[in-house]
């Protein structure tokens, strides 16, 4: 499913009453903040391709917010929305989510974060992210992999459009989307909630359950 249907489909779930207010109200919203995300499509960066996504989930929550749902419910929609499209839908998908962490340490892998670093350490839009891989065990946990989100386009967004507090409610699902490549996350802070950047660090799950 294209990722706009799991927002069309929780909507109709908890507001089966006024759901198709809620749904063009929605694409208003998206249709104005989208604007800001056009980079995203042709972004060398490819942590930048997350915003489209990102500003229907803010076009949801300014929908929401105007129809008065709490922080709380808006976070709860939200949540149930994202957990349900980054989930694998078959074994196939499962396979590959778990592929990349069976790799890290292999001369491929190498060659790939340090592509890949190249792409996300720099960003010809201020509107896009900027991260740092790194590779280094000791500042990895043993594990040879890690991120640090240096500039954050979510919050960039959110900001934008002055609904910062919710950027946070996205933050949430990493842990979902590393429990699901077989790792655990170990992180000390996030933009959105206020840090100098977002570290994400990561443990196999077998190996923090033996811990």
């Amino acid at each position: 499913m294209h990722y706009k249907d799991y927002f069309i489909n929780s909507i109709r779930k908890n507001f089966p009453v006024n759901s198709a207010q809620l749904i063009m109200e929605t694409e208003n919203h998206f249709s104005h903040i989208s604007k800001d995300t056009r980079f995203a499509a042709t972004s060398k960066n490819p942590i930048d391709r997350r915003l489209n996504f990102s500003a229907y989930f803010l076009a949801l929550v300014q929908t929401l917010n105007e129809h008065g749902e709490t922080f709380e419910r808006i976070r709860e929609i939200c949540l149930e929305i994202v957990i349900e499209y980054v989930k694998p839908k078959n074994r196939i998908q499962q396979f590959l989510k778990k592929l990349p962490p069976k790799l890290i340490g292999t001369r491929v892998a190498g060659l790939f974060l340090k592509l890949f670093d190249k792409k996300v350490s720099q960003n010809a839009n201020p509107n896009g992210f900027i991260a740092k891989i790194i590779t280094d065990k000791n500042e990895t946990y043993g594990f040879g992999y890690g991120v640090d989100i240096m500039e954050c386009g979510i919050c960039k967004l959110f900001k934008k459009h002055d609904y910062e507090k919710y950027a946070s409610i996205l933050c949430e699902v990493d842990k979902v989307t590393s429990g699901l490549a077989g790792l655990e996350l170990i992180r000390s802070g996030t933009i959105a909630n206020g840090a100098a950047k977002c570290d994400f660090r990561f443990r196999r799950i077998e190996e923090a359950t033996e811990g």
